[in-house]
């Protein structure tokens, strides 16, 4: 049994991550693992990098062919969608978001990982309003592959 199964929580060996190059072009990382009938995910990508076995099956992302567009990271339900990509000296991860308060571009936030536990701090580079607010945040690059939440602290 992986480990997730009984923690809950996903760790980057459970991933089939992208390599140092491809992140630097900013690539999705999905980190969906149900296999559950559903598929916007593949749908909606405009370089038909997303695809599924079948309508069951996780979602695979062929990262030579992703643009790192962010239109998975939006559509998803359950949020499980990232962007990633890696600059000199920091990285952007691309996020879904539904709390309130916003975040504002320039607030620095906390920066959670997938048990929900802050593991630094980030700054918000852009906010994009819809049905699921998407949050692009600046983080160190070493925690680019950790960083999948954040919280605004008062």
């Amino acid at each position: 049994m992986p480990d997730y199964e009984r923690t809950g929580v996903l760790t980057e060996d459970d991933l089939d991550t992208p390599t140092k190059e491809q992140l630097r072009r900013g690539v999705a990382i999905i980190e969906c693992i149900q296999e559950i009938p559903c598929n916007p995910c593949v749908d909606v990508c405009p370089t038909q990098a997303v695809s599924m076995q079948d309508i069951n099956a996780p979602p695979h992302v062929d990262y030579d062919a992703c643009i790192g567009c962010a239109q998975c990271v939006a559509i998803c339900p359950g949020l499980a969608c990232f962007v990633v990509k890696l600059e000199d000296d920091h990285a952007l991860v691309t996020l879904p978001y539904e709390m309130l308060p916003l975040p504002e571009e320039g607030d620095i936030v906390a920066a959670l990982n997938r048990s929900g536990e802050k593991i630094g701090e980030a700054v918000v580079q852009k906010v994009k309003t819809g049905d699921t607010p998407i949050i692009t945040i600046e983080v160190k690059p070493e925690l680019a592959m950790q960083v999948r939440a954040i919280e605004v602290e008062p």
